[in-house]
């Protein structure tokens, strides 16, 4: 069983910075982990994923070149490091962890997932 605690959410000024932490009770060295986001009226969708080796990455296009993915395994951590964000990255974020190898962008092969931080971006 993994338990999944996101923070680093909050209000930030278009072009700005943030950095999301999800920091899970269990071990996560054998889990691919995904960050994932909700905007309201929308569904759910795939911002980035880290292999459980940390070893490949992968990143939606909307977020290619601005946001990456990192984790410490030492300390059960993922996290994500979120530049030049634009009001359309606006939204709840998602940390989850899936229990396969390789990567994945869709929502139904991660088994655990957080409560969400939300991300405001201000114009």
């Amino acid at each position: 069983q993994v338990q999944l605690v996101e923070s680093g959410g909050g209000l930030v000024q278009v072009g700005g910075s943030l950095r999301l932490s999800c920091i899970a009770s269990g071990r996560i060295s054998n889990y691919a982990m995904g960050w994932f986001r909700q905007a309201p009226g929308k569904e759910r969708e795939f911002v980035a994923t880290s292999s459980w080796s940390a070893g490949s990455t992968y990143y939606a296009d909307s977020v290619k070149g601005r946001f990456t993915i990192s984790r410490d395994s030492a300390e059960n951590t993922v996290y994500l490091q979120m530049n030049s964000l634009k009001p359309e990255d606006m939204a709840v974020y998602y940390c989850a962890a899936g229990h396969f190898a390789g990567l994945s962008t869709s929502p139904t092969n991660y088994n655990y997932w957080g409560q969400g931080t939300q991300v405001t971006v201000s114009s």
